[in-house]
């Protein structure tokens, strides 16, 4: 098979790197849709532990990534006051896999580990497999 008909694409229009990275590339979107995946659905869960992210940024990138067809934006009533939720779509769910290479990539090669935790790095490889729903 004839690749080079693919490979011409490749860093131009329509190359399917480009168009992922145009994606994950964006600050804090991965970080967001890491959040999500642990449950965290409102504006304000996502600036936890987040002191540099404000919410003028926080409100574009929520946008982003709608317009983007990544998350959809709910209202939901609750506690007698209207409110809105973030809900990761299938296209997003699909970065799953990408999102569980940056882990191992971090704890493999570039040794993020920590004191705190006794075996951090297994920790974090068996627990973010199951969070992120890889098989």
């Amino acid at each position: 098979m004839d690749y080079n008909e693919i490979f011409n694409y490749w860093g131009g229009p329509g190359c399917p790197i480009d168009a992922t990275l145009e994606l994950i590339s964006r600050k804090w979107v991965i970080a967001i849709i890491r959040d999500m995946y642990t449950g965290k659905k409102h504006f304000s869960e996502f600036k936890e532990n987040k002191p540099t992210l404000n919410n003028s940024v926080l409100s574009d990138t929520l946008k982003f990534m709608e317009n983007k067809n990544l998350i959809e934006k709910r209202a939901c009533n609750g506690d007698n006051r209207s409110n809105t939720e973030y809900i990761l779509t299938p296209k997003a769910k699909k970065l799953n896999k990408i999102i569980y290479d940056l882990v191992l990539y971090g704890v493999d090669v570039l040794d993020c580990d920590t004191d705190l935790v006794d075996n951090f790095q297994e920790k974090c490889r068996v627990g973010y497999k199951e969070l992120l729903e890889i098989e």
